[in-house]
C-alpha cells in the first residue's frame, strides 16, 4: 500500500520501510540505531518490525 503523505503520524506500526526518508529516521531513533544498522538489520531479516526488534536485540 503506498503512503498517503497528506496524513501525518506514525510510521507503521508492522513494518519498516528503509526507503521513506522520514521513516528511516524514525526507526532509527526508535531503535537507538544508526541509518546504515537499520537497513542492515531489514536485509538481514526483512521488513516486519517485530523481527528487526528481535535481530537488533531490542
Amino acid at each position: 500500500m503506498a503512503d498517503d503523505l497528506s496524513k501525518r503520524g506514525p510510521p507503521d506500526g508492522i513494518r519498516i520501510n528503509v526507503n521513506e526518508a522520514w521513516e528511516l529516521r524514525d526507526w532509527s531513533k526508535h531503535f537507538n540505531v544508526t541509518p546504515a544498522k537499520l537497513k542492515e538489520a531489514v536485509a538481514a531479516v526483512g521488513v516486519m518490525t517485530k523481527d528487526v526488534k528481535r535481530h537488533l536485540g531490542k
